[in-house]
C-alpha cells in the first residue's frame, strides 16, 4: 500500500514531535517544517494529500499559508486541517474553512480525536487518489477511442441502438457520430448481411460473451460496400464494439484466392496438356518400335537389318527425349516420387559403365571407373533414378569430350551407423564451361553456349533432370569447370545399409512365346499403327481378334459377342477407355461384367494409371511395350477367374 503523505506546520517543534508521535504509522509518510515558506516548497515538491497547519505563526499565519496552496493549481487539492489554540468562536472557524481547510483541531489536542479525524482524512485521500487514477484512465481511453482509426461504439444490449460512437465512423462510414447515435447498430450491415450480423450479437449477449471476433459487410454513406472485422465484448447490459475496415486485405485475399485458382485451373490444363502429349507422342513411337522389332525377325538382308536396326535406334532415342521432357513436367508438377528399395549398388554403376564404354570407345576416349572397396554393395536406393543420373552425366561428359579420359569415381566420405554418405564425381577432359555460364546449364533447354546445340545436338534436358533427380533424393550436386581443361560434376547422398535381397524367382520371357487356343479378345484402340501391331502379335499367339476404334463401339461389341479378355487404350475419341471400362463394370451382366481389361497407356503420370484401376481395369501396360510382357498380363488374367486359358 503506498503511504499517505502528511505535511505538519507549526511554528513550535514541540507541537510537532507531539503530532508526530501521535500519528505515526506505517501507511503514513510525515513531512514537517516549523517554516511556512519551507511548507510552500514541501508541498510544491511533493505530493501532499494532507496538511495540519497551525493558525498563529510569527512569518505567517495559517489563514495566509492556506491561501497560497489553494490559489496554486497544483497544492490546491490537498487537504487541510488547522491546529488552533485560540478561541473557538464561529468566525474564527468560517474563516477558516472560507480559505479552503475541512475541518479544526483545538489544543490541547485530544489524541484520540485527532487520531479519529487524521484517519478519516486518510481514508478519504486514498479514495479521491483512486478517483484521480480511474478519472486519468477514463481520460487517457477517451482519447485512444477518439483517435482510433477503428469505429468504436457503445450498444445497448436490449434495443441494440448506438449510445456512443467514435469519429473514426465518419472516416469509414461517412456517416458523423451524432448521425448514428440512437439508430440500430445492425443497419450499419448491408441488407443480407443484417440477420447474421443481428444473430452473431444475440448469441454474444446470450453466452455473456467477453470476447468474440466476426466479420461482416457494410454500407457506406456513398452506397460503397466495405468489409468490416468486428471485435466485441458484452458487459453490464452493453455491448462495446470495435470495427476495423478489413477491405484491403480481403481484396488482397481475394486475389490471392484467384491467383490460386489460375494456377490450379492452369496447373490442371498443363497435366492434361502433357498427358496428352505423353498419349499423341508415345502412341506413335511405340508403334515404330513394335513395327521394326516385328520387322527385324522377319527374312531380310543385311542392309536391310542394318537400317532396321538405325529406325530402332532413332526411335528408342525419340522416346528417350520425350521421356525426359515428361520427367522434368512430372518433376515441377510433383509428380515425381522416389522409390528406394534394396538394390547392388556396385551392379547399377558397372551396368551403366559398361553400357556407355562403346561410345566412348568410338570416340577414342580414354573411360575409367574407379569404386571404394568400403562401398558397401546393398543399400536402399532408387535404382531407375540412380541409374539415370549416372548415364546422363557420363553421356553428356563423353559428348563434350574430344580427347582424354572420362572417369567415374564413386567413394565413401562418411559413415555413420548403418549409414554411409557417397560421393558420385564424373571427371572429364572436355571443352569445359565458362564460369558464368555454369548456372546456365541447369535450366531447362539451356546449354552452356549458343553453338552448342548446333555442334553436339542435345535438348539441354539432361542436367537439368540431374540436379532435380539429386535434389529429390534429398542430395546435393556441385560442379568445377574450366574452358579447355574439363569438368567436374559430382553429387553427394545419405543411404541406408541394407541386407542382400531375396531374389524373387522367375523365368525369363522365353524368345517364342507360348500360343493362346480358343481365346478371343476384343481390342479398342484408334491408332491404326498399333492396331496392325497388336493384330500381328495377337494372330501369332493363335488368338481370335476383333478390333475398334473408340469405347462405343468396343461397348457395341460387347453386347452381341463373347470375348475372353479386353486390351483398351485409355485416350480415344468419342469414349474414352475409363468411360468404357466404369460402363462395363456397371451396366453388363456377368459373367460379361468381370471381364479382364488391360489398359494400353501411353500415359507417363502415375495418376492416369491409378484412374485406370479405378475405373474398373485389372491392369495396366505402358507403351511402348514388349510382346512377352502383354503375353505375361494375358497369361495370368485369363487364368485367375472365369476366363482360363485354353491350352
Amino acid at each position: 500500500m503506498t503511504p499517505v503523505n502528511i505535511l505538519i506546520v507549526d511554528d513550535r517543534e514541540e507541537n510537532i514531535i507531539a503530532l508526530e508521535a501521535l500519528l505515526k504509522r506505517d501507511d503514513i509518510r510525515i513531512f514537517s517544517t516549523t517554516s511556512p515558506n519551507e511548507a510552500l516548497k514541501i508541498a510544491w515538491e511533493t505530493q501532499i494529500a494532507i496538511a495540519l497547519v497551525d493558525v498563529q505563526m510569527p512569518e505567517m499565519d495559517g489563514f495566509e499559508l492556506v491561501e497560497m496552496l489553494k490559489s496554486n493549481p497544483r497544492t490546491k487539492d490537498i487537504m487541510v486541517i488547522f491546529v488552533t489554540a485560540i478561541s473557538k468562536e464561529t468566525k474564527y472557524a468560517v474563516k477558516g474553512l472560507g480559505t479552503g481547510a475541512v475541518d479544526y483541531l483545538y489544543k490541547p489536542l485530544d489524541p484520540y480525536i485527532t487520531s479519529a479525524k487524521v484517519d478519516s482524512f486518510v481514508h478519504l485521500a486514498r479514495a479521491q487518489a483512486e478517483i484521480k487514477l480511474k478519472n486519468q484512465e477514463l481520460q487517457n481511453y477517451s482519447i485512444v477511442v477518439k483517435n482510433s482509426a477503428d469505429i468504436i461504439c457503445s450498444v445497448n444490449a436490449q434495443t441494440l441502438r448506438i449510445e456512443n460512437i467514435n469519429p473514426a465512423v465518419e472516416n469509414i462510414l461517412g456517416f458523423k457520430p451524432g448521425e448514428l447515435q440512437g439508430t440500430s447498430v445492425v443497419n450499419l450491415a448491408i441488407a443480407e448481411h443484417q440477420p447474421a450480423f443481428r444473430k452473431k450479437l444475440g448469441e454474444i449477449i446470450k453466452d455473456n460473451l467477453a470476447f468474440a471476433v466476426f466479420e461482416g459487410r457494410f454500407e457506406r454513406f456513398d452506397k460503397r460496400v466495405i468489409w468490416g472485422e468486428c471485435r466485441a465484448s458484452y458487459h453490464h447490459k452493453m455491448i462495446f464494439i470495435n470495427i476495423s475496415d478489413i477491405s484491403p486485405q480481403k481484396s488482397y485475399q481475394e486475389q490471392l484466392i484467384k491467383s490460386k485458382e489460375e494456377a490450379e485451373y492452369t496447373k490442371k490444363v498443363k497435366e492434361t496438356f502433357l498427358a496428352n502429349m505423353s498419349h499423341e507422342l508415345r502412341t506413335p513411337v511405340n508403334g515404330i518400335i513394335g513395327i521394326t522389332s516385328m520387322l527385324l525377325k522377319t527374312n531380310i538382308d543385311e542392309q536391310q537389318k542394318g537400317m532396321l536396326e538405325l529406325l530402332d535406334t532413332s526411335s528408342k532415342s525419340l522416346l528417350g527425349v520425350i521421356n525426359d521432357v515428361l520427367d522434368i513436367s512430372k518433376i515441377e508438377a510433383g509428380k515425381f516420387n522416389i522409390i528406394r528399395t534394396a538394390g547392388n549398388v556396385h551392379d547399377i554403376i558397372k551396368s551403366v559403365f559398361d553400357l556407355l564404354k562403346f561410345r566412348a570407345d568410338e570416340r577414342n576416349i580414354e573411360f575409367l571407373l574407379e569404386i571404394d572397396p568400403d562401398l558397401p554393395p546393398y543399400l536402399m536406393v532408387d535404382s531407375l533414378r540412380l541409374n539415370q543420373i549416372l548415364m546422363n552425366l557420363l553421356s553428356n561428359a563423353i559428348k563434350f569430350t574430344e580427347r582424354g579420359y572420362v572417369k567415374l569415381k564413386v567413394s565413401v566420405i562418411q559413415r555413420n551407423a548403418d549409414k554411409v554418405r557417397v560421393k558420385y564425381s564424373v571427371e572429364d577432359t572436355g571443352i569445359g564451361i565458362p564460369e558464368d555460364k555454369v548456372n546456365r546449364v541447369f535450366e531447362s533447354f539451356e546449354q552452356a553456349d549458343e553453338d552448342t546445340v548446333s555442334k553436339y545436338g542435345g535438348t539441354g534436358l539432361g542436367l537439368t533432370i540431374v540436379k532435380r533427380l539429386v535434389e529429390l533424393k534429398g542430395g546435393e550436386l556441385t560442379v568445377s569447370s574450366k574452358v579447355g581443361e574439363g569438368s567436374n560434376f559430382s553429387f553427394y547422398n545419405w543411404y541406408t545399409i541394407s541386407a542382400k535381397p531375396v531374389e524373387k524367382a522367375g523365368a525369363k520371357p522365353e524368345k517364342t512365346l507360348a500360343p493362346f487356343f480358343n481365346v478371343s479378345v476384343l481390342v479398342a484402340e484408334d491408332n491404326m499403327v498399333n492396331q496392325f501391331m497388336l493384330s500381328k502379335i495377337l494372330k501369332d499367339w493363335q488368338v481370335q481378334v476383333d478390333m475398334v476404334d473408340n469405347g462405343r463401339k468396343a461397348l457395341d461389341k460387347l453386347r452381341t459377342n463373347h470375348y475372353d479378355i479386353i486390351l483398351m487404350d485409355t485416350h480415344m475419341p468419342d469414349m474414352n477407355g475409363y468411360e468404357t471400362a466404369k460402363n462395363i463394370r456397371v451396366d453388363f451382366v456377368e459373367p460379361k461384367r468381370s471381364i479382364p481389361i488391360i489398359s494400353l497407356s501411353a500415359a507417363s503420370f502415375g495418376y492416369e494409371q491409378q484412374e485406370a484401376l479405378t475405373a474398373g481395369m485389372n491392369d495396366v501396360l505402358s507403351k511402348p511395350f514388349q510382346p512377352h510382357q502383354l503375353h505375361e498380363k494375358m497369361s495370368r488374367l485369363l487364368s485367375a477367374g472365369t476366363y482360363k486359358l485354353k491350352v
